[in-house]
């Protein structure tokens, strides 16, 4: 992000630093934090979460003192009379970070979809800029929170460091320069486990430190494919085929296996404008670009860039939370989301059965036992019904049988009404953002 160090800089020195309210504070929450207090120009002015304890802990790991340098407050009156006396909040009410007088943009650092729904639209009705580590949010309910912050004079973003975000950074370069843009995608560095449960992590996680359903739903290959439906959503980009190819490949295999199979080359697509995920290039994004003009590739070939017609950018690294700082200051000094889904839902996050699923039983969500997500267009699941990952929480009961392996419905499921990201998609696809 050229030339923010120095706009950082500036807002340090004259005293007007940008100041954030973050809400959830575990590894996510914990590290954006941390990496905040080590910038000049910002402040993580408010950390909540549910659990108020963790709030205060993040404060201390960041070498902050209870008392002298933060203080707990329960309510938004009590938070602005502590951020009035110059120290920051740790709360377990998330209303603070998008209510509090001070606080500029506001931060979802939850992963979890209902979470994120009441913090972004909150933020929005405070007038904050929101930006939305919660991806599994934004697959769902993303156009519609979008268009009410753009309403609002507002910015509506995904977080930098995050993979989608990360790609981002490519498309947006490459498009600039007048490529012509024809894979997107990112790395995994193990093979999906499609049975896995919290249960069969549980050892890992502990070992990790990562909570056993967040890695479930990394394992089972859930978190890939909300990803990708937000890489879609982004750039207008689809799956070549539902759940994406997902081949094993090294970097230097990537121009010849992403071209068409009639092109000859091996290639494994059927299309361009694709988005894909490759197991062997992790933790890296990449992006597959051609151009049609003769000097150009000569000048390709002269950088050791390849033969072409294909040739390969790669970031590889994504520093996840810690990178979500950048984010927040191009929202505030320059309204300027990193990510966003500009072409509304061309892709969805739909739901898989795991296992056999018998009617009458309660579902449990993302990283849980029952349902695995999976990457579509928004198309498909428009025809055949597919229920969106997001809109299922610990409520939502089957009504009808589902054979492990196949699709959920919306007919097979009885969602929870009082949901508030299912109320935002009924008004989401009542408007229009949806397929």
């Amino acid at each position: 992000m050229v030339g923010m160090n120095y706009k950082l800089a500036l807002l340090e020195k004259q005293g007007k630093p940008i100041n954030t309210g973050i809400v959830g504070a575990g590894q996510m929450g914990l590290g954006l934090v941390c990496q905040m207090l080590s910038m000049k120009g910002m402040k993580p002015l408010v950390v909540c979460d549910i659990d108020a304890e963790k709030a205060k802990s993040a404060f201390l790991k960041a070498g902050l003192a209870e008392g002298k340098d933060f203080a707990a407050a329960a309510s938004v009156e009590e938070g602005n009379k502590i951020l009035a006396s110059g120290k920051f909040v740790a709360s377990g009410n998330s209303e603070l970070a998008t209510a509090c007088d001070l606080v500029d943009c506001t931060v979802d650092a939850t992963g979890v979809p209902e979470a994120g729904a009441k913090i972004a639209l909150d933020a929005i009705n405070n007038k904050k800029h929101i930006i939305l580590l919660s991806v599994e949010t934004d697959v769902c309910i993303g156009p519609l929170l979008y268009k009410k912050a753009l309403d609002a004079g507002l910015v509506y973003s995904g977080s930098s460091g995050d993979e989608p975000g990360a790609v981002m950074e490519l498309f947006d370069f490459a498009d600039a320069l007048g490529f012509e843009v024809r894979v997107i995608g990112k790395g995994k560095n193990n093979a999906i486990d499609y049975e896995c449960t919290p249960l069969t992590v549980e050892q890992e996680a502990a070992r990790r430190g990562m909570n056993s359903k967040m890695l479930c739903a990394f394992k089972d290959g859930t978190k890939t494919m909300v990803e990708m439906t937000a890489m879609a959503n982004a750039t207008g980009f689809l799956p070549d085929v539902p759940g994406a190819h997902g081949a094993a490949a090294q970097l230097k295999d990537l121009p010849d296996l992403l071209s068409l199979k009639t092109e000859g080359r091996g290639g494994i697509l059927s299309r361009y404008q694709t988005v894909e995920y490759i197991n062997g290039i992790a933790p890296g994004v990449f992006l597959i670009f051609s151009s049609r003009v003769p000097v150009i590739q000569q000048e390709l070939a002269y950088i050791s860039m390849g033969d072409g017609p294909n040739y390969v950018l790669y970031r590889p690294y994504h520093l996840i939370s810690m990178e979500t700082p950048l984010s927040v200051a191009k929202a505030c000094l320059e309204g300027l989301p990193c990510i966003v889904p500009r072409y509304g839902l061309v892709a969805e996050t739909g739901t898989i059965a795991k296992r056999s699923l018998k009617a009458g039983e309660k579902l449990d969500g993302i990283g849980g036992y029952t349902v695995r997500g999976t990457f579509i267009s928004a198309l498909e699941a428009k025809e055949k019904n597919i229920l969106p990952i997001s809109l299922i929480n610990k409520n939502t009961s089957m009504v009808r049988d589902v054979k492990k392996g196949d699709p959920v419905c919306y007919a097979d499921v009885l969602l929870d009404e009082d949901s508030l990201i299912v109320q935002l998609r009924k008004e989401q696809d009542e408007a229009g953002f949806s397929c």
